[in-house]
């Protein structure tokens, strides 16, 4: 098959996926003898490849993040294409914020010592919400008296900040940066250090349920990361 044909083929899967699709995935659409058997995943990046060329000028890229790959529309768009949904960007406490930092940039850890390095107790609530959201999951259970559940993040966490790994995790300054700055006159003194230079402020500033807006809270468009995706899925689960 010619790899234009193929192109057209992946592109169309992925913009009518409802999430993004790894090589292994797009390989099995091809029926026995359309691709190189021997090289069948290598003719499917190149069509890839390709296709990532040609939407560097337009509104929408081909990026690979945790789940695979998929297209969407560019970040500096999201401000105008997010009008084409009625519902608000999901608002998320700092409280929240911070406790997902900590088991993004510390994992596996268990409540505890997200207690421990926040100087505050960690709201069941918060921890309901990012397992329901799947940002967060139990990995493990610590080795110790009570066998504390251990947490880390998932590929729908990566997904949703549109990243492909771990290593793309931006530094923790600027995780501080987007959350101190909704509060101004702090009174309380932050927390002891993440890691040795960067500090967060830790009182929970939670009233009933954690995603409730106030004050305090932090807006994530909608998406993540500034992104939309091309799909239906785009508006964040409930």
């Amino acid at each position: 098959m010619e790899l234009e044909q193929i192109q057209r083929i992946i592109e169309g899967a992925l913009l009518a996926s409802d999430g993004p699709l790894t090589v292994a995935n797009l390989v099995k659409l091809f029926s026995p003898g359309e691709l190189d058997e021997e090289n069948a995943s290598k003719q499917v990046r190149e069509a890839i490849k390709t296709l990532q060329s040609e939407a560097v000028s337009r509104g929408v890229e081909l990026k690979r993040v945790a789940s695979g790959y998929r297209y969407q529309v560019r970040q500096e768009l999201s401000p105008w294409v997010s009008r084409l949904w009625d519902e608000k960007p999901p608002r998320y406490t700092r409280a929240l914020l911070e406790t997902l930092s900590l088991i993004a940039y510390k994992q596996p850890v268990t409540r505890g010592d997200i207690e421990q390095i926040r100087g505050v107790s960690v709201s069941q609530n918060i921890m309901r919400t990012l397992v329901e959201r799947e940002w967060i999951k139990v990995v493990g259970q610590r080795e110790v008296p009570g066998r504390p559940s251990l947490y880390g993040t998932t590929k729908v966490f990566l997904d949703y900040f549109n990243l492909s790994n771990l290593d793309e995790l931006p530094p923790l300054a600027e995780i501080r940066a987007l959350i101190e700055p909704v509060v101004e006159d702090d009174p309380l003194p932050p927390v002891q250090e993440i890691v040795a230079q960067v500090d967060m402020p830790g009182d929970d500033m939670m009233s009933g349920a954690d995603t409730v807006p106030n004050e305090a809270d932090v807006e994530l468009p909608i998406g993540g990361a500034k992104v939309v995706q091309l799909h239906t899925s785009v508006a964040p689960k409930s």
